[in-house]
């Protein structure tokens, strides 16, 4: 079986989210269900970004600090070229998009970098990996305070942007366990990282369990008879848009800059990043739990074509890196 998806090309988790999407439209949790389901998603949140908090290196994020050119380049793209090309793209599907899709393509452009993809990648395409560890790491130690600071600027209060009460869930429920993983870190820290199975359920589980409960208050709200075939496709295309911009954009500027090709690399793929497994818990707290369902349908969408098209990237470079190998000479 996995050999067949390794051939589509097809992620096994995104197969599983597809699964808990049809749960809910099948079983959606109500009344007593879903208050038992809230408590158990805020719960999973909290201790994701206390796992996170505890991982993340001190010397990690020092290191990369010291990388500034690098990482001011990734961190520009991340925080500021993908925002105003979200901008600039919602402006001109607003009026052919439901309102909540609208707002999902928005906050796609505003979460942190993905840390387990982008790391593989550049593995893959041979590039500059502790560099690339670095951007991720602090990509997403700075998301926690950035994103939602950013879905204030971007996110009109009609689009269930960001209010008082949902700026301190987000402290509750990320930030502060963040903070505490990061104390905790000398007692815990070499413990979780050689839990690897643990932390990836953790980390996997606790995203099933926030598209469940998104799904099903999408479904018990009536969302979905606002998803049409052609909307859909048009949040496909302008998924593959922002990705493509920023795949050049990112290229392009490492070239001019004129930074090695193992730098490039981790550049391409840490700036062309968008963080599902940040971007879902934060959501499910800044938005109105009946609109969720929908603001996260292009963040899913862009996730598996991130991960297909960088996926074929890597390989490319990867071949190149072969290529440019001299050849030695046999002697007889």
């Amino acid at each position: 079986m996995n050999a067949i998806l390794s051939r589509l090309r097809i992620d096994g988790y995104i197969l599983a989210i597809m699964g808990m999407v049809a749960l809910a439209a099948i079983l959606p949790a109500r009344g007593t269900g879903k208050d038992m389901l809230d408590v158990v998603v805020h719960a999973a949140i909290a201790l994701l970004f206390f796992i996170y908090g505890a991982r993340i290196s001190r010397q990690a994020i020092w290191t990369g600090i010291l990388h500034w050119r690098l990482q001011s380049l990734v961190f520009a793209t991340t925080f500021l070229v993908f925002p105003l090309l979200g901008f600039a793209i919602t402006k001109l599907a607003g009026g052919h998009l439901d309102n909540g899709l609208v707002t999902g393509l928005m906050f796609v452009s505003l979460l942190p970098s993905t840390v387990q993809s982008s790391i593989a990648f550049t593995s893959i395409a041979r590039g500059n990996v502790p560099a690339a560890l670095c951007c991720a790491s602090l990509s997403n130690l700075a998301g926690v305070v950035i994103t939602p600071l950013l879905a204030t600027m971007f996110l009109s209060a009609g689009a269930g942007g960001m209010s008082l009460e949902s700026m301190w869930d987000i402290a509750l429920q990320i930030l502060l366990p963040f903070v505490v993983g990061q104390l905790a870190r000398p007692l815990v820290g070499e413990w979780l990282n050689r839990q690897k199975t643990l932390t990836m359920l953790v980390d996997r589980g606790s995203i099933l369990l926030v598209v469940y409960s998104a799904f099903s208050a999408g479904v018990v709200a009536g969302i979905w008879s606002k998803v049409t075939p052609q909307s859909l496709a048009l949040v496909i295309l302008l998924d593959l848009v922002m990705l493509a911009v920023v795949l050049v954009a990112t290229t392009a500027a490492s070239r001019l800059l004129r930074f090695s090709k193992e730098d490039e690399i981790a550049i391409v793929f840490c700036g062309s990043k968008k963080s599902m497994a940040s971007g879902l818990p934060m959501a499910n707290i800044i938005f109105p739990a009946s609109a969720v369902g929908l603001i996260v349908l292009p963040l899913m969408l862009f996730h598996q074509m991130q991960l297909m098209v960088c996926a074929a990237l890597a390989r490319r470079y990867a071949q190149r890196a072969e290529d440019a190998l001299p050849i030695v000479p046999v002697r007889a």
